[in-house]
């Protein structure tokens, strides 16, 4: 049974598929949620001391040192998922990825951070929504990657901040839709990472996320088996569009080419 059979089945009530099952799903759920658990500890226990070695061996400045630690976590957290999540990457070996760009990704699922670890770097700071800087065992980190927390420093401090951190030729990531989609449609987009992609010039880079949504839905606890696959579009030069609507015009190519290949996605799946 594919993936997408497994969606269907999930909203008539039933098992996910024949093969995976009620079990399958009760012994991922066993495994990974304390396995993260005591992955976390693991990490706030030697950060302290692989932190200051990872610093003089690399010489990068504290952000970058932190945001690979963060990087290294979500590919603990993939690993940890490996025996029931079939992770995959597409285009990445095709579409060369500028430096610094603005990651743009669309939302489905609490673990789509944990996702961004199949990116081929680490070096991109995150501009989400003020909830997680309130779990008090990521905040500390998250602050010291210079993730940007954008209910509370609102527009120009977006734009502050994101010049700063794009003249270091660090990356940004951004989820347009500020929320987690519960259709698996592209909600509506902000317009922030357009206008700070045009002000600055620097390319926005599209990624397309599916099987998130059937791993973790919004609303919901209990995991399940899952094809997870992330999706890299070739980058999209905002010096390409002019005029006071610039950024509405690049936001509009950015989502239609999104859509269109989300799309393409859902009927890899048989959708």
């Amino acid at each position: 049974m594919t993936v997408a059979e497994g969606i269907r089945c999930e909203r008539r009530g039933l098992s996910q598929t024949g093969g995976w099952g009620f079990w399958s799903a009760l012994l991922m759920n066993l495994w990974v949620y304390p396995g993260l658990v005591l992955l976390t500890l693991f990490f706030i226990a030697f950060f302290p001391f692989l932190f200051p070695l990872t610093k003089r061996l690399t010489r990068w400045d504290t952000g970058r040192v932190v945001r690979f630690f963060i990087w290294c976590y979500g590919r603990g957290w993939i690993a940890l998922c490996s025996p029931f999540v079939r992770f995959s990457r597409e285009g990445f070996e095709r579409v060369t990825i500028p430096r610094p760009c603005i990651f743009v990704v669309n939302h489905l699922s609490f673990f789509d951070i944990y996702c961004m670890a199949l990116l081929p770097m680490s070096d991109a700071v995150f501009a989400v929504r003020s909830w997680p800087f309130k779990l008090f065992w990521y905040a500390p980190f998250m602050r010291l990657a210079e993730y940007l927390d954008l209910e509370t420093i609102g527009w120009e401090g977006t734009l502050s901040a994101g010049k700063r951190i794009l003249s270091r030729k660090s990356n940004l990531l951004f989820y347009p839709e500020g929320h987690r989609s519960r259709t698996g449609r592209l909600n509506r987009f902000h317009s922030g990472p357009f206008r700070l992609a045009v002000e600055t010039g620097v390319p926005v880079v599209p990624l397309c996320l599916s099987g998130t949504e059937v791993l973790l839905p919004p609303g919901k606890w209990w995991m399940k088996p899952a094809a997870v696959r992330l999706a890299v579009l070739p980058p999209v030069d905002p010096r390409h569009f002019e005029g006071p609507l610039a950024h509405l015009e690049l936001k509009k190519q950015v989502k239609g080419l999104m859509a269109e290949k989300l799309t393409e996605m859902r009927g890899h799946h048989g959708r």
